[in-house]
């Protein structure tokens, strides 16, 4: 099972429009992709996150992390995320891709160093194309739709070789 989550809970980040965007692509090129937005979760309550940890997190295998800046490093509500759930059976073994994204000029790149220290530290294997998304606020237009082609580019490309990288083989999908 590959799973994207979108690490904000911020309502109407860029960050979910960017995710939604990879999801798009991943189902054009024939993978069944879900999609964890962290606005919809309430992780002080209990009963939501065990669900959310029972029926997404532990069964997927390969995660796309789309990770926005805060403060020079990553959202507390994903670091959260993370504390909450039980490491082994969530994350240990697994594979997972990451997107920074932000409106300055290094795309979270910090943050990606940061995140893929924690990810390391719970024996998740990092895929080494880290992509960072400068800028984001002008490369996305009113319908939260990516319109920078070299982004776009940039997107299929990171894919193209994490679906290789990771074994991923494509599935007969519905639009």
């Amino acid at each position: 099972m590959l799973t994207i989550i979108a690490g904000t809970n911020r309502i109407g980040s860029n960050t979910l429009k960017v995710a939604k965007e990879y999801q798009l692509i991943l189902k054009e090129k024939g993978l069944n992709v879900g999609l964890l937005s962290l606005e919809t979760v309430d992780l002080n309550d209990t009963a939501d996150f065990d669900r959310i940890e029972t029926e997404i997190l532990i069964p997927t295998t390969h995660f796309i992390i789309i990770c926005p800046e805060y403060n020079g490093s990553f959202p507390g509500i994903f670091k959260l995320l993370i504390d909450k759930s039980r490491i082994q059976p969530v994350w240990h073994h697994k594979k997972v891709m990451l997107t920074g994204v932000a409106s300055g000029r290094a795309g979270n790149l910090r943050g990606l160093d940061h995140l893929t220290n924690v990810f390391n530290h719970i024996k998740v294997t990092v895929f080494p194309n880290k992509l960072p998304i400068s800028g984001v606020n002008n490369l996305v237009d009113e319908a939260g739709k990516i319109i920078d082609t070299n982004t776009l580019k940039a997107i299929n490309l990171q894919i193209d070789e994490f679906i290789y990288w990771a074994d991923l083989q494509p599935q007969l999908v519905t639009l």
